[in-house]
């Protein structure tokens, strides 16, 4: 928890884990995860319609990929991106330093509470970032507040669970046969985001006019090959193995590694995968 500056209790969790070994995992395979959603990145960034001048805030920027994306747009103005993992900011800033962007920097910050200036920012963006907060509606209330008026908000968040492939099989291969519950919706989490109305409803009172979701469909790469996966998913996820016996574990492995099979593609392990497009106006014009 050292360095954060200032950290919501309702985020205390989410740190113990982002700037714990969740985030160092994440640090480790920074590559893996930047190209894993590189198929939704041409609709986002259109969407972002980054100018040369604008002044970007990227929310929960994890390795710095979309952030070292939005300052190379952003030639002639800045990027800052936040994220609760030193980890994964010390890669994100190595990374940013060896492609010389100058106009990137990078902060441990909870953007929940964070005092941003007013009005400092003409776009905010969150790839697959914004759907972590504790306190969400605090949270955006604060993104829009360090918007100018009118200034762009754009995220990518996940559709609902039954609609990406990756996580039902990745999880019903580890389940071993347990009747595990899918994550739950109104939890801080990939899927809390996932209820576009509730997105609709969740903006709006934070502060935000023009609301609109749009659905993506994409592929959500793994790995080079199967093995490259299994090994990737099987450290991602060992909480998933927790309480299985010798044998049940590595039959779990077993059918994980089939399902890896299965969706090998010539570009690599991949699976189907949904998600919403995001767009917003902070403080819009009461015209």
């Amino acid at each position: 928890m050292a360095g954060t500056h200032q950290v919501d209790p309702a985020n205390a969790e989410q740190l113990r884990a982002w700037d714990g070994t969740e985030g160092a995992y994440w640090a480790a395979h920074a590559e893996r995860f930047e190209q894993a959603l590189r198929e939704y990145d041409p609709p986002f960034f259109e969407a972002a319609a980054i100018a040369p001048t604008d002044r970007v805030l990227d929310i929960g920027c994890g390795t710095g990929g979309s952030a070292r994306a939005a300052a190379r747009l952003a030639i002639a103005g800045s990027v800052l991106g936040v994220d609760l993992s030193s980890a994964m900011l010390d890669v994100a800033r190595g990374a940013a330093e060896r492609e010389g962007l100058a106009n990137v920097s990078f902060e441990q910050a909870d953007a929940q509470i964070h005092p941003f200036d007013e009005g400092a920012f003409d776009v905010a963006i969150s790839r697959a970032g914004a759907m972590f907060f504790g306190d969400a509606h605090a949270a955006f209330t604060n993104i829009a507040r360090a918007l100018r008026p009118g200034g762009r908000l754009v995220l990518l968040v996940w559709q609902p669970f039954p609609r990406n492939e990756w996580v039902v099989e990745i999880m019903g291969a580890l389940a071993a046969g347990r009747d595990l519950p899918a994550p739950p919706p109104d939890r801080p989490g990939p899927f809390s985001m996932g209820d576009p109305d509730h997105v609709h409803a969740l903006l709006t009172s934070a502060g935000f006019g023009d609301v609109r979701v749009s659905g993506l469909e994409g592929r959500t790469f793994f790995g080079r090959d199967p093995d490259d996966a299994h090994r990737f998913v099987a450290g991602l996820m060992p909480w998933m193995l927790d309480g299985l016996d010798d044998a049940a574990r590595a039959g779990a492995l077993d059918a994980l590694h089939r399902t890896m099979q299965a969706h090998h593609t010539a570009e690599g392990v991949a699976f189907r995968s949904a998600a919403w497009l995001v767009t917003a106006h902070a403080h819009p014009d009461p015209a």
